[in-house]
């Protein structure tokens, strides 16, 4: 089967069955994680080749649920890594929360919520900061998992002591009902967490989110899926809001739509965009995805030429809303991708180094460029540098005013060269080759630079991916781990079911008045009670396993072979009784009254007898 593993088209033949008959799709998921996961149910359905658990799947419908379940990997706890949490608790639900009314309602998304155990924990969290009565008006949790079986057992909300072992001794009784050593969640506070079947590929996002946790979920999506499943991230959450990752998943790639808040604990701040990429989130969830990534391509070749541009230059919409802004008028202002949807008037480049308001409005009205020359500013160095602003209003096909390009233009140097120019031409053409020599050095250090971080972004990449290959290791391991509990707790409660039974007969034998023997159908002894060795002086161990009729005990147990094979014969239960003279331990004649009666199982034959003497 090894072979056959790295069969990539049977493989891709495999995920499209699977696909187009049960509409479960996964062909996002990491490749390597995929196929030992497939290979370890083939292994277990004694199949050999990916076409013949097609074949297989066809005849054994049953199969799916065991292959979904082995496929969908539900390992959670309540508190899940508890240092991520107590930041949730003391930093980031009360920036949320200060961000909000008195009435404002709260929205929370737990994407991949397998059992329920994150969903509930957020709740008691919240619960705790603003109350019950508050929690019951104010918030709605949404969790959502592709696995229906883990959905349901969610929605039922019932969970052992092993389970709410994360949780403080003061959570489980203000929180949950105890009965029978298991632990439910209250059900007035449940009727306000809602469970639902949703694809994160496939599936619209929940929209104006303020909370979105996702944890130890993306790292069984390869790279191309993980960065669709952030755009619609991105697209649900509100610009306020968070995004609560697992330990094994980083956004190091994605910075221009999460920035890390706490980098250690994975919880990550929205970047807010009003620009045309948040529309192609909605073209891609209608199912023209060749014609958003195309689109996509184009968008992201036109910001990324505008965002390179020399001249330091910003777009604002009709409403004085920053839209766009370049990284050299972000260096020369000290502008962020944050300040990017925010009103003009509250940045303050509106005022400094020139009012822009003012030409804005002249621009607007007159249908034409506004210059302004020789403006002083001071850049990040404290170096005095001159700007000629361009003020241009932009209109769309039907000569609507759309908004205005901003444009920055550092006249500083031509400044500098005209007052040498007045010196000395000569000295003019020194300082262009110098310059010039300047600019080549500085581009050639740049192009090594960016050799570099290239790489350090690949090895990044790698590392990221080994890791997540490494915690989805672990959580099967830990799944494993947990069958294997399972099982050696039954063994044990049999074990000691098996040890009480024991007890119980031998204090059986032991309170008998005579004498108890058992032998075989070959005459060993197979059980030799108290009695028998107070009777005879023959020890249990010394009895049993030899043959019954060659023990020397002072019984002439040699007359005992006919009625021990008479009652071998038997078939209704009756006993055989004789008396015979014999002497006991102590050398005492005595008479001795037996009694063979055969052992008869479940099917009323025969499997020895037991013999009483008294």
């Amino acid at each position: 089967m090894t072979a056959d593993l790295e069969n990539n088209a049977d493989f891709d033949a495999l995920l499209d069955y699977v696909r187009t008959s049960r509409g479960f799709d996964f062909t996002g998921y990491k490749r390597s994680s995929l196929m030992r996961r497939v290979g370890r149910r083939m292994q277990a359905a004694g199949v050999n080749t990916f076409i013949d658990y097609i074949d297989y799947l066809e005849v054994h419908p049953n199969e799916f649920q065991q292959l979904f379940n082995t496929l969908l990997i539900n390992v959670t706890s309540f508190f899940r890594d508890p240092t991520a949490w107590d930041t949730l608790r003391t930093d980031i639900l009360p920036a949320i929360l200060r961000t909000k009314d008195d009435q404002d309602m709260i929205r929370v998304w737990s994407a991949g919520c397998a059992s329920g155990e994150e969903a509930y924990s957020i709740a008691i969290l919240l619960a705790e900061l603003i109350g019950i009565d508050a929690f019951q008006e104010r918030v709605k949790i949404y969790a959502t998992d592709l696995d229906d079986d883990a959905l349901t057992e969610a929605r039922q909300a019932t969970y052992s002591q092993q389970k709410v072992e994360g949780l403080t001794a003061t959570q489980r009784e203000q929180f949950f009902e105890c009965k029978e050593g298991l632990y439910t969640f209250r059900k007035d506070l449940r009727r306000l967490v809602i469970f639902g079947r949703h694809d994160l590929i496939q599936d619209a996002p929940i929209s104006k989110v303020d909370l979105l946790l996702c944890r130890n979920t993306l790292m069984y999506f390869n790279a191309e899926t993980q960065s669709r499943i952030l755009a619609r991230f991105h697209f649900a959450l509100r610009d306020s809001g968070y995004l609560f990752l697992g330990k094994a998943e980083m956004l190091l790639t994605h910075s221009n739509m999460f920035s890390p808040v706490q980098l250690k604990g994975r919880i990550f701040s929205k970047v807010p965009r009003t620009n045309v990429r948040d529309r192609l989130l909605i073209m891609a969830q209608t199912g023209s995805e060749d014609a958003a990534d195309h689109l996509s391509d184009q968008i992201r070749l036109r910001e990324a030429a505008f965002d390179i541009s020399p001249v330091a230059r910003i777009v604002l919409d009709q409403s004085g809303t920053l839209v766009m802004a370049n990284q050299r008028v972000r260096v020369l202002f000290g502008l962020s991708q944050r300040d990017v949807g925010r009103p003009l008037q509250d940045l303050e480049l509106s005022y400094r180094p020139v009012e822009l308001r003012s030409c804005l409005e002249e621009a607007y009205q007159n249908r034409r460029t506004v210059s302004l020359s020789d403006v002083a500013w001071q850049n990040s160095r404290g170096e005095a540098v001159f700007l000629e602003v361009l003020v241009t209003p932009l209109f769309g096909e039907d000569s609507a005013i759309l908004g205005a390009s901003v444009s920055f233009l550092d006249v500083t140097r031509f400044k500098r060269l005209q007052a040498e120019l007045e010196h000395s031409n000569q000295e003019l053409e020194m300082a262009y080759e110098e310059l010039q020599s300047t600019n080549e050095e500085l581009e050639t250090t740049n192009e090594e630079l960016q050799s570099a971080n290239e790489e350090l972004e690949t090895t990044n990449e790698e590392l990221q991916s080994t890791n997540e290959e490494l915690e989805t290791m672990n959580e099967e391991l830990q799944s494993a781990n947990e069958e294997l509990q399972t099982v050696n707790d039954e063994l044990q409660r049999r074990s000691e079911d098996l040890n009480h039974s024991n007890a119980f007969l031998e204090c059986v034998f032991t309170s008998l008045k005579g004498g108890v023997v058992v032998v075989n159908h070959d005459f060993q002894v197979q059980i030799w009670n108290q009695k028998a060795q107070d009777l005879w002086g023959l020890r249990p161990e010394e009895a049993v396993g030899q043959n019954f009729l060659n023990l020397d005990i002072g019984l002439p147990v040699a007359q005992l072979r006919q009625p021990i094979r008479e009652c071998l014969a038997l078939t209704d239960g009756s006993a055989v009784e004789v008396v015979l003279e014999a002497v006991n331990r102590k050398g005492r004649q005595i008479s001795c009254k037996v009694i063979c009666t055969p052992l008869m199982n479940s099917e009323n034959q025969a499997q020895g007898v037991i013999v009483i003497m008294e």
